[in-house]
């Protein structure tokens, strides 16, 4: 018997053999022998005994083993290999996409893909210049008209809006052949092409990939499809150094994407996929690529019912504009810039450093036509006039401004040659003196000021000055000690305001600022529109002289007001700011009556006179009722000639500096001229920029409306007369009067004789300002002394046009001759000496 305990049933088998085979049982089940050899036999796998011990049950049979894999078959993996590999490579790439969801963050946008160069335009839309180096204008997604939309989906990615962010397939396409070498691949989606130009870089690699594709999943959760279709428009490169489509429409068509048809902008988006290839103005072997390309763009509108079958099929290839050089700083283009920008920043419109981010838009007011006349009639009468051959023509600089006076805006103006050749702009700088276009400034302010001579004459264009060279400026406290001397050191004598107004002569326009005031001259000037921090603009009789140096535009501004009778407003130079669509807000123009209308008018009488009988007769090659007045700084470094019509009101300035040490420079010998003065070159080209400016237009006429008794005239005999007396020359004791007043001797005065009335209504007085008084005569006096001090004191200029050698028919000889010196009177030894100052 088993020494086991008891099972139930009467089995006794060891616990956890398997069941008996029922097959095992028979008439033998009783045989311990039997039993003991199943039992022995039973494989250990299953619990049963070992050999040769009674188990009490039948054995189990072994299973088979499954075949071992042999050859080929061992290297095939099991479905459960591939089945856990797969679950492996899952779990990564869910660990995966999640660590790198978390761990790749938007970055910030590259300089590239936010830089743009500010766009400026000519008053009627058209491109004038451009800054910064990248040619990119943003714009927003509204601007863009639908077709044109349509258009770059169809070329790039039909199901933009319906899709999801990544090309799963594509990129994986991309990175295979970039991995095999087989070179770059697109495929990407738009957002994923944004994300490239905008966020990373061009290169192929698959870190860039791989960033490129977490970003655009999460930049696809950030923004609306609208705003990443926007900014991929304004970021694409298009060629011909386009960046966004607003760049790519004026490079290839010249006008702003709003104007761009449906077929010109099915061209645009061909360009997305590769630029060079299909400019078949570049490369016009290409016309056959760029054909299909756009075939293509155009059926695919078709195919997404964005365009009708038959508008497409009047739709004609649109051969884009020629290629024109990039827009950057040459010519006038860089003053132009360097003006807007002081315009700007000046006017607190924006400030320097926010401007220079750029993308902003600025419509100017100047106007293309008259801009090109102007530059062309500076190269007509100066520039194609210099040598190389000539030392002094490496000196010359110009200088020009056109302001329409009514409005106040600049519609043309001149910086100089070439602005990467020239940096400073001649039309802006305050360094040059403005010489005699200042006086008359001078007359406008006795007029505004009801002005009256030393002897108590009142002003006007006829009051009769003495212009002899050198005679000593008289106050109301007796000689000032500055006694200036006229051009070519000419003296004329008695002579009207009007007449020395024509022949510029300095003796009288430095007494009448003495008689007005010299601070109220300086008043009436910066009321004109002259800076109040013009330098050298001081208030001594000196100021009438024009040693101040105001700008060609500042000197532009004043004259418009007085074209403009007296009222004044500040210069306008930009109509308009935008950037992104929105407008930035620009100063209102305000405008006051600077100076009387009779005031201003009357100037412009006179300076009628300089153009019709003055040293400004070439300024009728303008075919118009012209003003202006002619001028010259000291030691002959600029010559100007300021003028105006009705409805234009221009400034020239020729200057000299040496071109690398910044030294102003005599023009003595420029343009193959003895001397340059501001009836020469100055005149004419004001004169034909005028001409071709104001060509088709109505000529217009001055209105004017005069002080009183400036519409008389006057004919000074060289006689004297009694002073605050109207009438009669008064008699010299010799009983003839003496041709000029050159020819009395100093400290000698005329005897008072019989006064008369003299013909032209005019309080004439005495025709040296007055009678004798304590031994000297009242108006100035007569003083003929002291050492030749120049134009004025503190460096006067000496004036080309204070004399006669601006006026055509004075002087013998060609335009240019130096006039001969009249010697000048004899010093009296009782004057105080004027100051020195440079001649």
């Amino acid at each position: 018997m088993s020494d086991e305990p008891q099972q139930p049933g009467g089995e006794n088998e060891p616990r956890g053999w398997d069941p008996r085979d029922p097959s095992a049982h028979g008439s033998n089940s009783g045989n311990s022998n039997n039993r003991g050899e199943q039992g022995g036999e039973q494989d250990g796998r299953h619990g049963g005994p070992q050999d040769g011990q009674q188990g009490g049950t039948a054995k189990q049979p072994k299973r088979p083993r499954r075949p071992e894999r042999t050859g080929w078959r061992r290297a095939v993996p099991t479905w459960r290999m591939v089945l856990g590999a797969v679950l492996l490579l899952v779990l990564l790439l869910i660990g995966g996409f999640i660590a790198g969801y978390e761990l790749v963050d938007i970055p910030p946008a590259n300089a590239n893909a936010t830089a743009q160069s500010n766009v400026y335009l000519y008053k009627d839309g058209s491109v004038l210049a451009r800054s910064g180096e990248i040619n990119r204008e943003n714009i927003k997604l509204a601007q863009v008209p639908l077709t044109v939309q349509h258009a770059v989906l169809a070329a790039e990615d039909r199901d933009f809006y319906s899709e999801r962010a990544v090309d799963v397939k594509a990129m994986a396409r991309a990175a295979w052949n970039t991995l095999a070498g087989k070179g770059t691949q697109g495929g990407s989606t738009i957002t994923q092409q944004y994300v490239k130009n905008y966020y990373l870089g061009q290169e192929q690699t698959i870190t860039r990939k791989i960033k490129e594709f977490f970003i655009a999943v999460k930049l696809n959760r950030e923004e609306s499809k609208s705003q990443i279709f926007e900014g991929y428009l304004n970021t694409s490169y298009f060629g011909r150094n386009a960046y966004g489509i607003q760049a790519a429409a004026q490079a290839y068509y010249g006008k702003d994407i709003g104007s761009i048809t449906t077929a010109e902008g099915a061209y645009l988006a061909s360009l997305l996929n590769a630029p060079s290839a299909y400019d078949v103005v570049v490369h016009p072997g290409n016309k056959a690529a760029a054909l299909a390309r756009w075939n293509y763009v155009l059926d695919g509108m078709v195919k997404e019912k964005w365009l009708g079958a038959r508008t497409r099929a009047t739709l004609k290839f649109p051969v884009p504009g020629k290629v024109n050089p990039p827009i950057g700083l040459s010519g006038q283009r860089g003053y132009i810039i360097q003006a807007v920008e002081d315009y700007l920043t000046t006017n607190k419109v924006i400030d320097e450093n926010t401007l220079a981010t750029g993308g902003y838009r600025i419509t100017t007011t100047l106007e293309k036509k008259k801009q090109n006349a102007l530059v062309k009639a500076v190269d007509d009468n100066v520039m194609s006039q210099t040598s190389s051959d000539r030392t002094a023509d490496r000196n010359v600089r110009v200088g020009g401004a056109s302001i329409d006076p009514g409005t106040g805006r600049v519609v043309a103006m001149y910086g100089g040659v070439d602005y990467t050749k020239q940096y400073v702009n001649n039309a802006t700088r305050r360094d040059y003196q403005v010489g005699s276009t200042f006086k008359p400034f001078v007359f406008t302010s006795a007029v505004a000021n009801g002005s009256t001579t030393q002897d108590g004459r009142r002003i006007t264009p006829n009051t009769v000055y003495d212009g002899t060279n050198k005679r000593m400026v008289e106050g109301p406290n007796g000689p000032t000690g500055y006694s200036p001397a006229n051009e070519d050191d000419i003296s004329y004598g008695p002579i009207t305001v009007r007449d020395a107004t024509d022949k510029s002569v300095n003796a009288v326009y430095a007494q009448m600022a003495e008689d007005v005031g010299p601070a109220k001259v300086e008043q009436t000037a910066v009321g004109l529109g002259i800076p109040r921090n013009t330098p050298d603009l001081t208030a001594s009789p000196s100021i009438a002289l024009g040693v101040a140096t105001a700008s060609v535009l500042d000197m532009t501004e004043a004259y418009a007001t007085l074209a403009n009778h007296g009222r004044h407003g500040a210069y306008v130079l930009v109509d308009k700011v935008s950037k992104g669509g929105t407008d930035l807000e620009l100063p209102s123009r305000n405008t006051k009556q600077a100076v009387s209308r009779e005031a201003a008018d009357t100037t412009t009488s006179i300076l009628r006179s300089v153009v019709e009988n003055g040293s400004g007769t070439a300024a009728q090659g303008a075919g118009r009722p012209a003003a202006g007045k002619t001028g010259t700084a000291e030691d002959d470094r600029a010559a100007w000639f300021a003028g105006y019509t009705p409805d234009l009101t221009t400034v020239i300035a020729v200057m000299g500096q040496d071109p690398e040490t910044g030294v102003q420079k005599s023009l003595y010998g420029a343009l193959g001229l003895a001397r340059i003065n501001g009836a020469g070159a100055p005149a004419q080209t004001w004169a034909q920029y005028t001409e071709a400016a104001l060509r088709g237009t109505t000529v217009e006429e001055f209105d004017l409306t005069l002080e009183s008794g400036a519409d008389e005239t006057t004919s000074p005999t060289g006689e004297s007369t009694v002073p605050g007396e109207t009438g009669t020359p008064s008699e010299q004791p010799s009983g003839t009067p003496p041709s000029s007043f050159e020819s009395i001797a100093p400290g000698s005065p005329p005897s008072p004789g019989n006064s008369e009335a003299t013909t032209g209504g005019t309080d004439m007085g005495d025709l040296t300002g007055g009678g004798p008084q304590d031994g000297r005569w009242h108006n100035g006096g007569w003083h003929n002394g002291g050492p030749d001090y120049g134009d004025g004191d503190n460096g006067g200029p000496r004036d080309e046009d204070d004399g006669d050698r601006d006026r055509y028919d004075f002087l013998p000889g060609a335009r240019g001759t130096p006039a001969p010196a009249t010697p000048p009177p004899p010093t009296a030894p009782t004057v105080p000496p004027a100051p020195p100052g440079p001649r």
